[in-house]
């Protein structure tokens, strides 16, 4: 009998989040680097997210993560493109990239956050935009020209759509993902995009050839619809459990692994859910992420292998 394999080659990884938060570092402040570390490899998890309690110096980040047998999956990098040139820009990566290549990890989260509102204490709908297919244009060259940079030095950038941000609805995905070349990566976050008010698996569809990292986060939508209503800001949301792990939630994760399996999509899954662990404890809901995402990952993989064998 011929052995088979499956195709769907994806590595499942979590960020720090559940444990600790860079936004409000307030939660989870008492947890240490090294419980979230151990807690995490426990459960499953290959790799981690960087998060503000890690080393930052590419040796010491190595042995850190090498004593727990994890992987360096990524890191978020706060870029001011809207508002700096390219060559400021290159200048501000410098250490971060090299921290990301040095360790192995192949993509950049890409978060922009010139006039972003996401840590500001006022309501989403005050989001910077652009205003004009000038402004558009000239930031989709700047970005695609910093990303081309970043994929020389074998990193690509993952552009990170985010509530608060320039870029956070699906017609902004849209239209970044037109104005620009391969050299940007799409990081698809499915909490954000349906906090967005879009379509998760349609967005996904639409654009799954430029999709390099996924974020899996789940919504509870009543909060969503609070957060609207009431207009809260970014963390006036998170705090009000607006986002939870998969398994807990609405978005259809089911879904969303079968298309990244039929169109082959090679990379990580990282469960990422910004939640006040006093009330999610860590372990248990960090576990119900992996846990789902685990289940689906291998139906996929078993539905692949029985079409292969067909």
């Amino acid at each position: 009998m011929t052995e088979q394999t499956s195709c769907f080659d994806v590595r499942i990884g979590v960020n720090p989040l559940s444990w600790m938060n860079d936004d409000l570092p307030s939660l989870g402040g008492e947890t240490s680097l090294e419980t979230a570390l151990i807690e995490g490899r426990q459960i499953g998890y290959e790799g981690f997210e960087l998060g503000n309690k890690f080393p930052r110096e590419p040796q010491a980040l190595r042995d850190t993560l090498g004593a727990h047998g994890l992987a360096l999956v990524s890191g978020w990098y706060s870029g001011q493109l809207a508002k700096r040139s390219v060559q400021q820009e290159i200048d501000a990566v410098g250490e971060h990239l090299e921290l990301l290549r040095s360790n192995g990890a192949t993509v950049m989260v890409y978060g922009e956050v010139a006039d972003s509102i996401q840590g500001a204490a006022q309501e989403l709908s005050r989001r910077p935009r652009f205003r004009s297919a000038r402004e558009w244009d000239d930031y989709a060259q700047r970005l695609d020209t910093f990303a081309q940079f970043t994929l020389q030095q074998g990193v690509r950038v993952a552009y990170h759509h985010h509530m608060g941000a320039y870029v956070e609805s699906p017609a902004d995905v849209e239209q970044l993902m037109a104005s620009t070349s391969d050299a940007v990566g799409l990081l698809f976050d499915t909490g954000h995009i349906t906090f967005a008010g879009g379509d998760p698996l349609a967005v996904l569809e639409r654009h799954i050839g430029r999709v390099c990292h996924v974020h899996c986060k789940d919504v509870r939508p009543a909060v969503l619809e609070m957060a609207r209503n009431r207009g809260w800001s970014f963390l006036e949301a998170v705090l009000a459990g607006a986002f939870t792990v998969p398994g807990d939630g609405s978005v259809d994760f089911a879904g969303i692994i079968r298309t990244l399996a039929r169109h082959g999509y090679r990379g990580w899954l990282v469960v990422e859910a910004e939640q006040d662990p006093a009330i999610a404890p860590s372990y248990q809901y960090a576990q119900c992420g992996y846990r789902t995402l685990r289940a689906l990952v291998d139906t996929a993989g078993r539905r692949q292998t029985g079409q292969e064998a067909a």
